[in-house]
């Protein structure tokens, strides 16, 4: 057993930030693993602190997570809007192995600039990555992946908006458009910056549990945790135009009720107009019809309950309002592309065990 899987001693967690990262693809990680180890210190404390955020609360405790930011050098890092983070250490002070080094997404030009400005920073960036157990990249991180090799003939994704940006200039990677995140082997990749939130709490879950992570998400109060299947552009990022008009509030009861009665009378009583008017409005403003608007949201709340391993197919058929295994397969095929399986084999496979193994650019 190494020293980064003893469990009595701390996980090492180095966030890589450049200038130009964006603020909240390092801070949202970084907050996540903070959080994890102040709750796992919580436990061990007979009397609770008066303010559990407050670090110095826990000095006398063993943390299970030592988490710091780090850059090409030491010192204040410009993030793309202007504020700045200071970076504890430069990348090539770390000489101890990691438990996860995460990659910070912010603009590609600018990280690359920095990459390039010192020649000895990709040679050092290689040697903690192969020292460490994870390497994570949360949005266009994944670029400085690719370009140092670590996703050669792996599967990867990024923010929706580069994600063609991606395939162009390395063709070598196998660039995943739909999911959240993506794990092949020891590396994992992540989109849009909040994605970063689900796959932190995801590497808590593997390191101690999905109590844990279910603690640290409601510390954080969030609305739900999602899982790697999860599309990028979700049914409410897709329609949301009609977010400001009467019918914003159903879109959100739909999406909170699959299992209802969801029929066009049924939705525009509901929404207190005829159903000719509604049927109207509702394509007119979501363009959707109601009836499609409703299978992908019985379709995206049967995801999660098959990712999550939520009860058999029957049984989530019936709680998401299908009804029958075989009404939810062909709605399943008909929005996704595949059955329900397929996405619970997708999931196992992202949550296989971690080879023990040092990645080095020979082995990929």
């Amino acid at each position: 057993m190494t020293a980064s899987n003893h469990p009595l001693q701390p996980r090492h967690v180095a966030v890589l930030v450049l200038p130009g990262v964006f603020s909240l693809d390092a801070l949202s990680c970084y907050e996540i693993f903070k959080a994890a180890a102040r709750n796992l210190a919580l436990r061990t404390l007979e009397v609770p602190p008066l303010d559990p955020m407050d670090d110095s609360a826990y000095a006398r405790c063993r943390l299970q997570y030592e988490v710091e930011l780090v850059g090409t050098r030491a010192g204040p890092v410009a993030t793309a809007s202007g504020t700045r983070l200071y970076a504890d250490r430069a990348l090539s002070e770390l000489r101890d192995p990691l438990d996860t080094l995460i990659v910070a997404g912010g603009s590609v030009q600018r990280m690359m600039q920095e990459m390039y400005s010192d020649p000895g920073f990709m040679p050092e960036f290689v040697r903690v990555a192969n020292l460490a157990r994870r390497v994570v990249s949360v949005c266009t991180g994944s670029f400085l992946l690719a370009q140092t090799g670590f996703l050669d003939g792996k599967r990867a994704t990024t923010h929706w908006a580069a994600l063609t940006f991606l395939e162009q200039l390395y063709p070598q990677v196998r660039v995943e458009h739909d999911p959240i995140y993506t794990r092949d082997g020891k590396v994992y990749t992540s989109a849009g910056a909040s994605t970063g939130v689900d796959l932190a709490l995801s590497l808590v879950r593997e390191d101690h549990g999905a109590e844990l992570a279910r603690e640290i998400a409601r510390w954080l109060v969030l609305y739900v945790q999602r899982s790697a299947g999860e599309a990028q552009l979700s049914l409410p990022l897709r329609t949301q135009q009609a977010d400001c008009t009467p019918l914003a509030d159903l879109k959100a009861w739909i999406l909170e009720h699959p299992g209802a009665d969801l029929s066009v009378p049924a939705l525009a009583a509901r929404a207190g107009m005829s159903v000719r008017n509604f049927a109207r409005a509702f394509r007119r403003e979501v363009s959707m019809t109601p009836a499609a608007y409703v299978e992908a949201a019985r379709v995206e709340a049967a995801r999660r309950k098959v990712e999550i391993g939520s009860g058999s197919l029957e049984e989530i058929a019936t709680q998401v309002g299908f009804g029958t295994v075989e009404t939810l397969r062909r709605a399943f095929v008909r929005q996704t592309g595949k059955l329900p399986s397929a996405c619970r084999l997708t999931v196992r496979d992202n949550e296989a065990s971690v080879p023990s193994s040092g990645l080095t650019r020979a082995t990929l």
